[in-house]
């Protein structure tokens, strides 16, 4: 090819506003396509993405003794799986297909929910429950 020939462009219909269908590109180029069961496979990746986010965020501290450099490696990579999953849910959204960015909004509810829930249910635990002068439990 001469420097002076055009490349040939491949035809892309991206979407500016968002609309409701199966045909998407999400990530990758030719993927899900216009399979349902790969657009489903898509949609439920996104929504684990979510979720993997919120929960990464809550990750429990480095254990005391711990050598400080071991323990700001580990969540420095924490930090970078979390970002990086992030950016592909961001991703993923800006494809404006509307079931990919409910499953992007769901994922992340839901992990938020398991955070919180495992938070309170962790609390719960350590709290000493009120005792009536016999030794039974008092019912408040």
């Amino acid at each position: 090819m001469s420097m002076n020939m055009p490349m040939p462009m491949k035809s892309m219909d991206m979407h500016m506003s968002f609309y409701w269908g199966k045909d998407a590109t999400i990530l990758f180029s030719g993927w899900p396509e216009s399979n349902s069961g790969m657009y489903v496979l898509a949609f439920f990746f996104v929504l684990l993405l979510g979720a993997a986010i919120e929960v990464l965020s809550m990750l429990p501290a480095i254990k005391p003794g711990t050598r400080p450099v071991l323990g700001a490696l580990t969540q420095a990579s924490v930090y970078a799986v979390r970002m990086c999953f992030a950016y592909m849910v961001m991703l993923s959204v800006m494809s404006y297909n509307l079931g990919i960015f409910i499953a992007a909004i769901a994922g992340h509810a839901i992990g938020f929910f398991i955070v919180k829930f495992r938070a309170l249910a962790k609390e719960t635990q350590t709290q000493p429950q009120d005792m009536s002068p016999n030794g039974i439990p008092s019912k408040v």
